[in-house]
């Protein structure tokens, strides 16, 4: 894990908003088809319609979290999903426990 990564993505309001969503996604995505429920995440444009923002914006703030291991992301069909990366943010906490 970089942590100059990392830090870089935890550094935006909305990417840290979009973590804060897929911590609790059955709440902040009521809507959220069969995919959610088998555990593969939340799809990018569910996301997307939340945050109000362009899909290119979307997608390169996902993309971000998802290189500083923040998030995982799945293709189902022509879909991409997105989940927290749990074990990501163990390793992040063990880096600000020790490293930092």
């Amino acid at each position: 894990m970089n942590q100059v990564d990392v830090f870089k993505a935890l550094s935006n309001k909305t990417r840290l908003q979009i973590l804060s969503w897929l911590k609790e996604p059955e709440i902040h995505f009521p809507l959220q088809d069969f995919c959610e429920a088998k555990g593969v995440g939340v799809c990018v444009g569910h996301i997307q319609a939340k945050c109000g923002l362009n899909q290119s914006t979307v997608s390169e703030y996902l993309s971000l979290l998802q290189r500083a291991g923040l998030v995982t992301a799945t293709r189902v069909g022509q879909w991409t999903f997105y989940k927290r990366n749990e074990d990501g943010f163990t390793t992040l906490t063990q880096i600000i426990q020790h490293e930092i």
